[in-house]
């Protein structure tokens, strides 16, 4: 049964989403600091899965698992993968802040292939979301005025690739659960990428387990937190909580790694912000379709 609308609840369940998403950045910038960015992708996974098998178990075991579309979890979850690598990547390139903000261009790409390959209407609302995240993706990025940082293009393709994910991920959920989903999430990231974590394998030094586990869990906490708010209410009122996330990022930045945000970056963010918040006039994206983003 579904739980009772309670606004309250669904701030404390974002707010702890929020957090996890923040704290996975940290452990990201931390573990990627010394390990290659396959190795810890293969880390998070291997230990997410154990996270995640409790909730396996009380789901109806490995039978209730079992899917009628392996290709589909298998095309997801190789483009799913590829964008996380880049997202880690661009994490030791560029300042957590700016990354973040390219990032939240993700629901712009949503909606392009949305509208190309699942048939969604280009709604007025959805159009200017679009020409405003792009316009924001420019500020920011400035392409012709000196050399672009390649993180900027690095994590551009991880939205990207999070956004193919995503319109995806809508299709799985109209035959598996999210749990399923999840699972094969994690499985099948294992397996792929288990030959490029062991290429170059270096035992993780005792200190940097902390932020190993850290990275699993909030991988996990992050995705079941957002889901848990938007149980008890809309995606309209618990997603404008998500942009927190870009002035947080930014603080983070300055605080632990000094550093600074300029005022073509901030207004490029708040472009995207915007852009954001006219895409959430379309009807409320279902829990699961942003659960495992």
């Amino acid at each position: 049964m579904a739980p009772s609308p309670s606004i309250p609840k669904a701030a404390f369940w974002m707010a702890l989403s929020v957090a996890s998403f923040l704290a996975m950045s940290v452990a990201g910038r931390a573990t990627t600091a010394e390990l290659n960015v396959f190795q810890v992708l293969e880390l998070r996974s291997v230990i997410g899965l154990l996270i995640l098998l409790p909730l396996v178990m009380a789901s109806g075991g490995f039978a209730a698992m079992r899917t009628k579309r392996p290709v589909a979890h298998i095309a997801r979850n190789v483009i799913h993968y590829t964008g996380q690598a880049a997202w880690l990547y661009a994490l030791t390139l560029i300042p957590l802040g700016v990354l973040i903000s390219i990032e939240f261009t993700t629901p712009i790409w949503t909606a392009i292939l949305a509208v190309a390959f699942l048939g969604e209407r280009l709604s007025r609302p959805r159009l200017a979301a679009i020409v405003l995240g792009l316009i924001g993706v420019v500020i920011i990025v400035r392409p012709g005025i000196g050399a672009v940082n390649p993180g900027y293009v690095v994590v551009l393709g991880a939205a990207v690739c999070f956004g193919i994910s995503v319109v995806l991920v809508k299709s799985l959920t109209k035959t598996d659960s999210v749990v399923r989903i999840i699972f094969w999430m994690l499985v099948i990231q294992s397996v792929i990428g288990l030959v490029p974590a062991l290429y170059q394998w270096r035992n993780p030094p005792l200190e940097l387990w902390p932020w190993i586990v850290l990275i699993a869990f909030t991988g996990m906490s992050s995705h079941f937190c957002m889901a848990r708010a938007l149980g008890y209410a809309d995606a309209t009122v618990i997603s404008p909580m998500d942009f927190l996330r870009v002035p947080l990022s930014a603080l983070i930045g300055w605080l632990l790694y000094h550093e600074q945000i300029d005022a073509f970056t901030a207004g490029g963010a708040l472009l995207i912000l915007m852009g954001n918040l006219l895409n959430l006039q379309r009807r409320a994206t279902k829990p699961a379709e942003i659960a495992v983003s």
